[in-house]
């Protein structure tokens, strides 16, 4: 099942918020992505009903299995293309938004050309 790129942004959210604070609320989650409660509300129902995260009775949200594998892979694509585009020499603010946009759309193959590039070119 492919995921859709909202998803993919609400899952590497949920992980950062984790790890900033050790937990994930959904007010975070909004507040971070810049949109509404209920578009939150909205998307953790699809993300639960999916099995990506799970939710307690106070509306802690815990990512699953799935859910993480997931958000760790777009948290590890945005941060290694937002080095990238600033080692060419884009300010860090634009290459932190133009990462966003690039990580759900690249493909494998040149995700993996741009991390062997990135290996060979540091110190």
């Amino acid at each position: 099942m492919e995921i859709q790129k909202s998803s993919e942004d609400y899952l590497e959210t949920m992980l950062m918020m984790q790890q900033q604070h050790g937990f994930i609320r959904s007010i975070d989650v909004a507040e971070h992505l810049g949109v509404t409660k209920p578009s939150v509300s909205y998307a953790t129902k699809r993300l639960r009903e999916n099995g990506y995260i799970t939710m307690d009775k106070t509306g802690l949200i815990t990512l699953e299995p799935a859910g993480l594998a997931i958000a760790q892979e777009m948290l590890d694509r945005h941060r290694t293309l937002t080095g990238f585009l600033v080692r060419l020499g884009v300010d860090p603010e634009t290459a932190e938004a133009d990462a966003c946009k690039i990580e759900h759309d690249i493909s494998s193959q040149t995700f993996a050309a741009i991390c062997r590039h990135a290996k060979e070119h540091q110190g």
